[in-house]
């Protein structure tokens, strides 16, 4: 099979339409055109329905396109293998981890490492959703579970447990909690129950709800939930890596929280090699040892 049409018919498939798969190739429509022609009829099959709003995949074309998305993936994978330079650390480097854990934790931390790295470009994508690493939908992921995929190289990078938080202002007004059935008196801010979060998360918010708490705000995201802590809204189940960016914060009802939440960082088998996947795990390792020594020196201290 021709590779060269392969390459034009995953443009095509891609992009819907036969201009905007000829620009971003540099060819023109019709020599698009001529090429998904060809191996229609090399193949003895229809690979595309068109119609007046562009082209959509036949069945037989969605085969192969799923045939050349994977192809797509290792050809990527093999070129950021071929790039990695022996000495330097240089190019795009796709991360995936929660939206709490990025934009709380990572994010305020990511100028130490282009500071190390300045020629390193991080593609950050925030969300719940597990994305595909050996279908190289990212490089490298960091994750509140151990990830169940084949072909991974993983390390657990520390734990975490949900626990209650607010702003002194909020207790000044409201008074301290003592005990769990005192949270009827106050505002509980937490994930929502439908949102996608950890199930220890989930269970600790399932055990304050018992106790009557009779005003509730909730966020599909633990950023949100930070946001209506720090604004004096209530009382948040927050994880307890934000006590050292957010010092502010007390913590209410100590002897409450979550079970513990493995956090674990992994990257394809492929990609052991890279130098830009290196680099950003020693730098997410060092981060999260000086972390755990800043929290021993404050217990040693209180």
């Amino acid at each position: 099979m021709d590779w060269d049409k392969l390459r034009i018919f995953h443009a095509v498939a891609d992009a819907g339409s036969l201009t905007h798969a000829g620009e971003a190739l540099h060819l023109s429509q019709s020599a698009v055109s001529r090429q998904i022609r060809a191996l229609e009829e090399s193949l003895n099959t229809t690979l595309f329905h068109r119609h007046a709003r562009g082209l959509i995949l036949t069945e037989q074309g969605e085969l192969l396109f799923d045939a050349t998305a994977a192809m797509s993936k290792r050809l990527e994978a093999a070129s950021a293998r071929i790039k990695d330079s022996e000495e330097e650390v240089f190019g795009e480097l796709r991360v995936t981890t929660t939206i709490a854990f990025g934009s709380l934790w990572l994010a305020p931390r990511l100028p130490k490492l282009y500071e190390k790295y300045p020629d390193l470009n991080i593609d950050l994508m925030l969300e719940e959703r597990v994305l595909d690493l050996p279908m190289r939908e990212a490089d490298v992921a960091i994750r509140m579970k151990e990830p169940s995929q084949a072909d991974l190289i993983r390390r657990r990078l520390m734990s975490v447990r949900m626990r209650l938080y607010a702003s002194p202002d909020y207790i000044r007004a409201k008074g301290l909690p003592e005990r769990l059935e005192d949270m009827g008196n106050h505002r509980l801010i937490c994930q929502s129950p439908s949102s996608t979060q950890v199930s220890a998360g989930a269970s600790l918010v399932a055990e304050l709800m018992t106790y009557d708490v009779h005003s509730l705000l909730t966020v599909n995201n633990y950023f949100g939930v930070l946001q209506g802590v720090l604004n004096d809204l209530g009382i948040g189940v927050l994880p307890d890596y934000l006590v050292e960016d957010f010092p502010d914060l007390l913590r209410v009802l100590p002897n409450v929280e979550s079970n513990e939440v493995p956090v674990f960082l992994a990257f394809p088998e492929e990609l052991r090699a890279s130098k830009r996947v290196a680099a950003f795990r020693d730098f997410v390792t060092e981060e999260i040892m000086d972390h755990r020594r800043k929290l021993r020196d404050e217990a040693a201290v209180a």
